[in-house]
C-alpha cells in the first residue's frame, strides 16, 4: 500500500525532472524498449497511453522493476474511474487524461495517484484546478504555440501547466519561458528509433531533452 509520502515524492520527481514522456506506439515491445530506453537517458516520469497494446502489462512490469528507482510509471488517457483504478491497480502512480472527468480525479486522489489532466481554454484550466487537479496537461499545443501559454499563464500564473504536443529539445526553453511548469514529450524521444531500430536514439534523445529543460530553468 502507498505510504503517506507517496503522492508528494511522485509529484516532486515528476516537478524536478520537468519532462514526462509520452509513450504511444502500435507494439508492446517497441513501447516497452522505448520506455527502458528513455529511463536510460534518465526520464523519470512515463506516461503509458492505454492505447498501446498490452498497456496495463507495461506499467506492471515498469512499475515492478523501478519500484525503488524513484521512476513515475503513468496510465495514459484515462477517461473515467474504471480506466484510472485499474490502471493503479497495475502500479500506475500518475493518471492522465485529454479531457475532464472529475471523477476520474477523484479516484487518483482517493488512492494517492498524481491527476494530470487536460484543459486549453482559461475555463477549463479553472475547472480543471478546482475539480483536483495535480497538474494541468494543456492540451493540443501542437495546434497553439508558446505565446498561448504565455498568456494563458498571465492571468493564471499559479496554474501548473504542461503543454503536450509539438515539443522538442529545440524549442523547450520556449515553452519554459512561456510559463510552462514541465513538458510532455512525445514523438521526439519515442520515435528516436524508428528508422533502424537502435534505441541508443531514444536514450540520447531523452538526455538531449533533460539538458534543454535543465538550461532553460536554469536562464529563467
Amino acid at each position: 500500500m502507498p505510504n503517506t509520502t507517496y503522492k508528494i515524492q511522485a509529484i516532486e520527481t515528476i516537478v524536478n525532472t520537468g519532462v514526462l514522456v509520452i509513450v504511444r506506439l502500435d507494439d508492446h515491445d517497441e513501447a516497452l524498449n522505448v520506455c527502458e530506453a528513455a529511463i536510460a537517458g534518465g526520464i523519470k516520469a512515463l506516461e503509458i497511453t492505454l492505447s498501446t497494446p498490452g498497456a496495463f502489462d507495461i506499467i506492471n512490469t515498469l512499475a515492478t522493476k523501478y519500484a525503488d528507482k524513484d521512476v513515475v510509471v503513468g496510465a495514459g488517457t484515462a477517461l473515467d474511474p474504471a480506466a484510472a483504478y485499474k490502471a493503479i491497480g497495475s502500479g500506475a502512480r500518475m493518471l492522465i487524461s485529454p479531457n475532464l472527468n472529475p471523477e476520474m480525479i477523484r479516484t487518483a486522489n482517493r488512492y494517492q495517484a498524481v491527476s494530470i489532466t487536460g484543459a486549453m481554454t482559461p475555463t477549463e484550466i479553472v475547472n480543471t484546478l478546482e475539480a483536483g487537479t495535480d497538474i494541468v496537461k494543456l492540451f493540443p499545443t501542437n495546434v497553439t504555440n508558446m505565446e498561448y501559454v504565455k498568456a494563458v499563464s498571465s492571468p493564471l500564473p499559479w496554474a501548473p501547466l504542461m503543454p503536450s504536443g509539438g515539443v522538442t529539445a529545440d524549442n523547450a526553453e520556449q515553452w519554459i519561458k512561456a510559463g510552462s511548469l514541465i513538458l510532455g514529450v512525445g514523438s521526439y524521444i519515442t520515435k528516436a528509433a524508428k528508422i533502424d531500430g537502435d534505441y541508443s536514439r531514444v536514450t540520447e534523445s531523452a538526455r538531449q531533452m533533460l539538458f534543454a529543460v535543465k538550461k532553460a530553468r536554469a536562464a529563467r
